[in-house]
């Protein structure tokens, strides 16, 4: 029996379910998302290929035009504190505006990967200050779990699988490098450039048929370590529902108001129905208010008891009937005017009260 009992304590603790909505919302609250970094190093390198292809001449003949003035201008000025000044200012302005299309593209490229895989969000949770992160213990387990392991050999084959590219790039143009030793220094700093730009949108090309890999396995790994247990799903389902205990007093709490609102209607009502002991049935006919008699306040046993003792009080007329204070209580609820079908039996009984009040 002990071990049956042990047994289905560690089936309830096992995570098998599926993280709740409630979960992941609280999760990505703390910038714990489902991403591939490999994604977003692609989609940022393949951009800036493309930018230097397509500003790539606006590029060089920005520098051209920074060396050709430093060498023509700036190499005869003398050395003080305002020119080394007015020199440091013009060249970061220049290489300001060199670098200003591929620095805006990168952030755009950046970002877009990021809102392609998990949409906006923004959290300053990752960046506090926590112990855990420095604790020698978990950080040796992280080097050695086997997510590290799985990282390594994903590192390891992205090396081999990119070398392997850029080497055949090179090896395709190996004849023409060798003739480069024939060639002035601007046709060989071509060369080069359109050999670099060629290897590098080849190989970000293959890094982000790769990414897509690397995100399912970290969409994997994320939902695997999402997983709840089924009494981690009952304690969640608890804390949003309340304690039932709590809940149960303010339901009470709310029964005890809306018990003391019904009790102060009582004497303003015209007539109590009653069976005589466990029903009572409240009744007030106003022309301003409803075309027909309404109730504003019912209860049964001990509320009956009540209602009648607060009538009493209020010289509020009783008027004994069983059948009527029956059905009424079962078809109509506080605020609610008669039905049709008692129309003819309330009738009866406020004329019969009526008379009796201009007897009094």
């Amino acid at each position: 029996m002990q071990l049956l009992k042990l047994d289905l304590q560690f089936f309830a603790g096992e995570k098998t379910e599926k993280a709740t909505p409630k979960k992941r919302e609280d999760e990505r609250k703390k910038g714990k998302v489902a991403k591939s970094q490999d994604i977003n190093t692609a989609v940022l390198l393949l951009f800036c290929f493309i930018i230097l292809i397509v500003f790539g001449s606006f590029m060089k003949n920005g520098m051209l035009t920074m060396f050709h003035h430093t060498f023509t201008e700036y190499i005869y000025w003398d050395v003080t504190f305002e020119t080394v000044q007015q020199v440091l200012v013009e060249a970061l302005i220049q290489m300001g505006q060199i670098l200003a299309p591929i620095m805006t593209i990168a952030i755009i490229a950046g970002a877009a990967a990021n809102l392609a895989q998990f949409g906006f969000l923004f959290t300053a949770e990752p960046l506090k200050f926590d112990l855990k992160k420095i604790d020698p213990i978990q950080g040796a387990k992280r080097i050695f779990s086997i997510r590290a392991l799985v990282e390594l050999l994903k590192s390891f084959f992205k090396i081999v699988f990119i070398g392997t590219i850029t080497f055949f790039i090179i090896w395709l143009y190996k004849d023409d490098m060798m003739m480069l030793a024939l060639k002035n220094a601007e046709d060989a700093l071509a060369f080069f450039g359109r050999t670099t730009v060629m290897m590098g949108i080849a190989s970000t090309l293959a890094l982000l048929f790769l990414s897509v890999f690397d995100y399912a396995y970290q969409r994997y790994d994320f939902e695997k370590n999402m997983k709840m247990s089924k009494q981690d799903v009952k304690d969640e389902h608890k804390n949003i529902e309340g304690d039932p205990l709590i809940k149960s007093r303010i339901k009470e709490k709310q029964r005890q108001m809306a018990t003391r609102r019904m009790m102060s209607e009582v004497p303003q009502a015209d007539v109590v129905i009653t069976n005589p002991t466990h029903y009572a049935i409240a009744i007030k006919y106003d022309e301003e208010k409803a075309d027909a008699p309404y109730v504003i306040a019912k209860g049964t046993d001990q509320l009956a008891l009540k209602i009648r003792e607060v009538a009493k009080a209020h010289d509020v007329i009783t008027v004994e009937n069983k059948p009527l204070a029956r059905s009424l209580y079962d078809v109509i609820e506080i605020g609610d005017v008669i039905p049709e079908q008692f129309y003819q039996a309330v009738a009866e009984i406020l004329a019969y009260v009526y008379r009796l009040d201009k007897q009094l």
